[in-house]
């Protein structure tokens, strides 16, 4: 084999971080391995890329194939590649991330996939390959992205108040946030717009709803902003 030849024994692999809320925790989905290497240990969902495929096609398909999720929307994070971190070769792992709304999706778990579950963040463990690594790459990206861009318009529910709205900042940022702070930023953007309208059949005081303003969440997705709490 020639030094040039070698260069073309490496694989590829996607590997994919879906976290989900489900209203009050943030959770990532992942799969018990039915195979080798690692076999019954909990992993994130990914494989080896075909010859003939593309990434994002690649993560995609793969991402249906263990878990059933498709129609997902995937955003690359990073490219891991130690050359020890798979034990049968020079493997180089790209990672993707989402944040999907947990109630919307069902998960069937196929191929290799034993079982598939949502994970609380805080009762994760030791996972399988480096995907200990990978998972808080993207929860640091996630973090990142939620104080430049408005993350939640697909995830409460079409009127929210503001306590659930900042249950998802919380639960994206772990760490809890002033209350007053909280909403005398959110409320100063003009993000959302008061319905007039409150909780109906709670136990304690009605809290007033809302909902995003489609226009404006649309700019902010495409401008961004600093929402620094």
């Amino acid at each position: 084999m020639s030094e040039v030849e070698s260069f073309f024994k490496s694989a590829f692999s996607v590997d994919n971080v879906i976290f989900g809320f489900d209203g009050s925790d943030l959770k990532v989905l992942l799969i018990q391995r039915g195979a080798a290497p690692f076999k019954g240990k909990w992993a994130l969902p990914g494989d080896l890329v075909y010859p003939n495929e593309d990434l994002d096609t690649a993560a995609e398909r793969v991402l249906e194939q263990l878990t059933g999720l498709r129609g997902v929307y995937l955003e690359q994070v990073k490219a891991f590649g130690a050359v020890n971190r798979h034990p049968l070769g020079r493997v180089i792992t790209i990672a993707y991330y989402s944040l999907i709304k947990i109630s919307d999706y069902s998960v069937t778990p196929a191929s290799f996939a034993q079982s598939a579950k949502w994970h609380s963040l805080g009762e994760v463990g030791e996972l399988a390959f480096d995907h200990n690594e990978i998972l808080d790459n993207c929860l640091k990206e996630l973090k990142h992205k939620v104080r430049m861009a408005p993350i939640g318009f697909e995830l409460l529910p079409p009127k929210f108040t503001l306590t659930e709205l900042q249950q998802l900042y919380e639960s994206i940022l772990e760490t809890e946030l002033d209350k007053r702070n909280f909403r005398k930023k959110i409320l100063s953007m003009n993000l959302l717009q008061d319905l007039d309208e409150v909780q109906e059949g709670v136990a304690h005081r009605p809290a007033k709803l809302y909902r995003f303003d489609r226009k404006r969440y649309v700019k902010f997705v495409a401008e961004g902003f600093s929402f620094d709490i």
